[in-house]
């Protein structure tokens, strides 16, 4: 139980604070326990949220409890990851240091769900008094780490990060959009339209950020890049927050339309150079695609080893070297189709 007056948003955030300072180690009454942070999407806010969770690995999965130590209802991180069950764990290593990868989370179910949780209570017999102490029944969410390496995982991210960028792309234009509204209704128009589109780009890079930390790890040939990337992140973000700060100030339309035009700018820079790194096959998955097949992918101004010709295109800003913009377009559409990512 939590001290007497202790706001439990002030009391995770210190124990997340502990975590990260001192290697995934924390004290008080977590002290010993398998505690992990989970970073999930607000359903509603779009912004990153992070939670500490007590854990148990099951094989190559991860198990967390929504017990909400035995509350009435289910916690917000739980109802966050049922729309969007794309996630960010923080994780101790035993060098004594924070590990951060993203992951893909599960809620199991009848069967499995109840071996689970009795496993759990045999553990720690706290669990079940959370359990008796509530009507509702207490999931468990199963948190599988992303394998980068697979090419269908690949052709996944990159649907994905299309889908993503082609809505914030939609998102920023009603935000411009709302610059040419009447002067009283200017101010609402885009505090609405900078709620969604600040939130959702917030919640992005955050998770974009897990899913770096994981790419470098298997791709070491791709930190040069995931480098420039995370910078961007920080400075797209400290002109988002600038927005915001203008938003709130009252400041003259015309300031306003001079900081979201600069936004506009750099946003599209840094998804044309995102787009440009993560849509094309990672080393690896280019390495297994040049194994299988006669001719592989050749850059602008070299020549085909089966045709000796030059490639028919030329390099496209924001887009793999050689690929024509419409047929990306075009895959990036039916991948999103099939893989329903």
């Amino acid at each position: 139980m939590l001290p007497k007056g202790t706001v439990m948003s002030d009391f995770n955030q210190r124990v997340i604070e502990e975590f990260r300072a001192d290697g995934g180690r924390v004290g008080g009454m977590f002290e010993g326990a398998s505690l992990l942070l989970l970073t999930t999407t607000g359903a509603r806010s779009g912004r990153p949220h992070t939670h500490p969770a007590v854990f148990v690995r099951d094989g190559a999965r991860l198990l967390v409890f929504a017990s909400n130590a035995g509350g009435p209802k289910h916690p917000a991180w739980f109802h966050n990851l049922r729309a969007d069950a794309h996630v960010t764990v923080e994780l101790g290593t035993p060098e004594g240091t924070v590990e951060r990868f993203a992951a893909r989370a599960a809620v199991t179910e009848g069967e499995e769900r109840d071996r689970l949780y009795e496993e759990q209570c045999g553990r720690d017999p706290a669990f079940a008094a959370y359990q008796a102490g509530t009507d509702r029944v207490i999931p468990v969410v199963a948190l599988h780490r992303l394998d980068l390496t697979d090419p269908a995982r690949h052709r996944a991210v990159a649907a994905h990060l299309v889908t993503v960028h082609d809505e914030l792309r939609a998102e920023l234009a009603a935000l411009r959009e709302g610059l040419g509204s009447p002067a009283p209704a200017l101010g609402r128009q885009l505090a609405r339209h900078c709620l969604t589109f600040c939130g959702a780009l917030h919640a992005h890079h955050h998770n974009e950020d897990g899913v770096f930390d994981l790419l470098e790890r298997q791709f070491p040939e791709l930190a040069d890049s995931l480098d420039r990337m995370r910078r961007e992140h920080r400075v797209v973000a400290r002109t988002v927050d600038e927005l915001e700060a203008l938003l709130t100030s009252g400041a003259a339309p015309e300031t306003l339309r001079t900081e979201v035009d600069r936004l506009a700018t750099a946003l599209e820079d840094h998804f044309a150079y995102e787009e440009s790194q993560l849509l094309r096959p990672w080393p690896r998955s280019r390495a297994r695609a040049c194994r299988q097949t006669p001719v592989c992918p050749t850059t602008p101004g070299t020549h085909s080893r089966r045709t000796g010709r030059k490639p028919k295109y030329g390099p496209v800003r924001g887009l793999p070297p050689g690929t024509p913009r419409a047929r990306t377009r075009r895959r990036g559409a039916a991948l999103r189709a099939t893989t329903g990512v």
